[in-house]
């Protein structure tokens, strides 16, 4: 099969063996994968991921059980034990002993195949096309902030950073009637917003007041930490939805002294319920084609994720197989 390595240094591989699905897992031909920052920060050292990459996508099952055969799903990304003590608490997705698709120990979906456990599978619904479903898997990340945190009307809320899971959560809250403003440093995303009837700001307009109740960290860089420190109020909620890889190396050290004094929630918020995403955009809460900047073809995978790291695209897709 043809895939996107990440072993030494970024490579287009045409001809790497197809995976071979273990007990209880099925074999799906990817459609569709979507770039985002994680799959970036991988290639600069994060998480020390070594195969195939990508982990958000759409396909059809090939092989596998009758149940899901030929079934147009996506698939959660943590593959757990389900016997550990955080799995029989409800709490797989921290699984002591969990591989993440394209992230951590298990190839990914740039390619033409994965190999996924079944029960990682959802269905997804004839009114989604492919360009829809492949966002399924950051919008349920989204759909954690609101699972972890009680937002409610009367609130001020600021997402910080208007990039691809900045727009996410911020359509999200703006279905809850906050007071909400979104944070960025790029026009073509603040306008984005801004014809969705979402108030956004610039960095470098903005008056940090410290009197938000819950401030979204979405940036992707400790500078979106610092900033949310600024913005949220006493006693107020951070959800710090960023990754880094080795980001504060050379950086004057962060100063977590405000968490203290003023006594803020700090909360990490990582993946979220697949259930809840797909309803979110079958029921046309969030609206993510305009989203789509550029798609490419798989074997132009390298230049595709170049374009990806360029603020001048919101969304970069892979295209790798028709149904």
């Amino acid at each position: 099969m043809r895939a996107i390595v990440y072993e030494q240094a970024l490579t287009y591989v045409p001809d790497r063996p197809d995976p071979l699905p273990g007990a209880d897992e099925c074999l799906v031909r990817v459609h569709y994968a979507g770039i985002c920052a994680t799959d970036l920060h991988i290639t600069e050292g994060y998480m020390n991921h070594r195969g195939v990459l990508g982990h958000e996508m759409v396909g059809t099952v090939v092989r596998g059980s009758r149940e899901w055969q030929g079934k147009r799903v996506v698939c959660d990304i943590n593959c757990v034990c389900r016997t550990c003590d955080m799995c029989t608490a409800g709490l797989a997705h921290h699984c002591r002993r969990r591989t993440v698709l394209g992230i951590d120990g298990r190839d990914g979906c740039f390619a033409d195949f994965i190999a996924v456990p079944e029960r990682n599978l959802f269905t997804v619904p004839s009114t989604l096309t492919d360009e829809e479903a492949v966002f399924v898997e950051p919008l349920a990340a989204a759909c954690q902030v609101l699972a972890q945190a009680s937002i409610e009307s009367r609130m001020t809320v600021s997402v910080v950073g208007s990039g691809r899971l900045g727009l996410l959560v911020a359509q999200l809250l703006a279905g809850t009637g906050c007071k909400l403003t979104v944070v960025g440093r790029n026009p073509q995303t603040l306008l984005f917003c801004e014809k969705k009837g979402i108030q956004a700001i610039a960095v470098d307009e903005l008056v940090p007041r410290q009197d938000r109740d819950v401030v979204v960290e979405c940036t992707g860089s400790p500078e979106g930490l610092r900033l949310a420190m600024e913005l949220v109020r006493p006693r107020g909620s951070i959800m710090l939805k960023s990754t880094f890889a080795d980001a504060l190396a050379g950086q004057a050290p962060l100063n977590l002294a405000p968490i203290v004094v003023n006594e803020v929630q700090l909360v990490g918020s990582r993946c979220g319920p697949f259930p809840e995403a797909i309803n979110a955009l079958a029921r046309g809460a969030v609206e993510v084609r305009s989203m789509i900047s550029r798609v490419f073809p798989l074997p132009e995978g390298l230049a595709a994720l170049d374009a990806a790291r360029r603020p001048d695209h919101i969304k970069v897709l892979l295209k790798i197989s028709l149904r």
